[in-house]
């Protein structure tokens, strides 16, 4: 009965650990090619060729150590798969504003893995290449406070704002719009 139990619990925990390597017809690219893949669909109403973009996105969850954070990675599929289908890359404008625990995702690797048992910061790299195609990320300046972050405590480029929702706030007076995924 125990090695019943147990072979049960290593399947259900299987099941519940996500795979390595990417689902069946998803790639990577056409920008980045080492992360954010998307599946190629035949839509219904296709994109406009002139289809412009602004979007913020929400983190709040942190990642696992070492991982790459999963709505940062959301940012790089939403640029993939929009240039994919023939957006310009210029109609694309990103902003990803961080709260909470996601916080420490936006450190340098000596705090994160001081917080983190000598872990990598596995969001590091992708918001540097991000940042590279015009990305934007804003930290809640309360939660910084809140986790004992400072300004030069932040990876390059992070920009430290009053709040979260501020940074939305201002973002959406600029025209962006709030992707809830």
């Amino acid at each position: 009965m125990k090695i019943l139990k147990a072979a049960l619990f290593c399947g259900a925990f299987a099941l519940s650990t996500p795979a390595m390597a990417q689902p069946e017809g998803f790639e990577t690219g056409p920008v980045f090619e080492d992360f954010g893949p998307k599946a190629a669909v035949q839509t219904d109403d296709p994109l406009a060729k002139d289809s412009r973009f602004q979007i913020a996105f929400d983190v709040a969850k942190k990642a696992d150590p070492g991982s790459l954070n999963r709505t940062i990675e959301s940012a790089a599929r939403f640029i993939n798969m929009h240039i994919a289908a023939g957006v310009p890359a210029e109609n694309i404008r990103l902003a990803i504003v961080v709260h909470g625990g996601a916080s420490v995702d936006l450190t340098r690797q000596d705090i994160y893995g001081a917080r983190n048992e000598g872990a990598t910061n596995g969001s590091a790299e992708a918001i540097a290449v991000l940042q590279e195609h015009g990305v934007t990320f804003h930290l809640c300046g309360q939660s910084a406070a809140a986790h004992k972050i400072a300004n030069a405590d932040l990876l390059p480029g992070v920009k430290m704002d009053l709040s979260a929702m501020t940074a939305h706030a201002l973002l959406q007076q600029r025209g962006y719009t709030l992707n809830p995924f």
